[in-house]
């Protein structure tokens, strides 16, 4: 159901093949995604993961609502538990992790893309959270959602389980880059490129200093923020990148 690659330039592609039943993830997919997010995050000079969805319809349909179906009330924690081990694995991948939403991105799938670090669409993509419209309230990393699209888009997402097209997802700023889909590949590919040129320690040393963000008040973040660029100064990669961009300044 997971399938990974990585390409000469370390970048891994992650794909979720469920395609018969939207992608959708029950247990033992979440804990095979999980399991290769990890895996793929220990590569030796890994630059970039992109997460997406096999075939052309959808990322990741949400959870197995069949095998959701036959859980006992007050012992149903493994599913939840194995979303949120996903997803954290996402977030604690050491460099960027792209989600290439290339149709449905529903619950758990909406989930797991919020805690991706950006998210490109195809213009075809729909996006929701239905769990109230099945007997559930949204949990796990659905609690990301109002730093991307704020406490009211929120509500109203959860309360409702309305699902909303690409365009509403770009205005709320739910997703960054919207294309059609013969160009999605296109617009993931100037990220990628985009991060390629920059130094590979300084970008996770920004991964790192991100997560610090979010847990942190401002007065602790801009300190974290003093002791982060204080300590990549100096370094290897910061004096030869900065004398690369000098050299290129000096007169003929």
């Amino acid at each position: 159901m997971i399938k990974t690659a990585t390409d000469g330039r370390l970048v891994a592609t992650v794909t979720v093949d469920n395609q018969e039943q939207r992608n959708a993830l029950g247990n033992s997919g979440k804990r095979e995604l999980a399991e290769a997010i990890e895996r793929v995050s220990r590569i030796d000079g890994l630059r970039v993961v992109i997460l997406t969805g096999a075939g052309g319809k959808s990322f990741i349909g949400g959870a197995n609502l069949k095998e959701m179906s036959t859980f006992v009330r007050h012992d149903a924690s493994e599913g939840p538990a194995l979303t949120h081990r996903v997803c954290e694995a996402i977030r604690r991948t050491p460099v960027p992790v792209i989600a290439r939403i290339n149709g449905w991105c529903l619950g758990a799938g909406l989930e797991i893309a919020a805690s991706c670090d950006m998210r490109a669409a195809a213009d075809s993509a729909r996006f929701g959270m239905p769990e109230v419209l099945f007997g559930l309230p949204s949990g796990m990393e659905a609690c990301l959602l109002p730093q991307l699209i704020g406490w009211g888009k929120t509500r109203e997402l959860v309360f409702t389980g309305r699902h909303i097209d690409c365009d509403e997802a770009r205005a709320c700023h739910l997703v960054e880059r919207v294309a059609a889909p013969d160009k999605l590949d296109d617009a993931v590919e100037d990220w990628v490129a985009a991060i390629l040129n920059a130094g590979p320690d300084a970008i996770r040393a920004q991964k790192e200093l991100i997560r610090d963000w979010e847990r942190m008040s401002i007065a602790d973040a801009v300190q974290q923020g003093i002791r982060a660029v204080a300590a990549a100064h100096g370094s290897a990669e910061a004096k030869s990148s900065m004398n690369a961009f000098l050299m290129r300044k000096k007169p003929a």
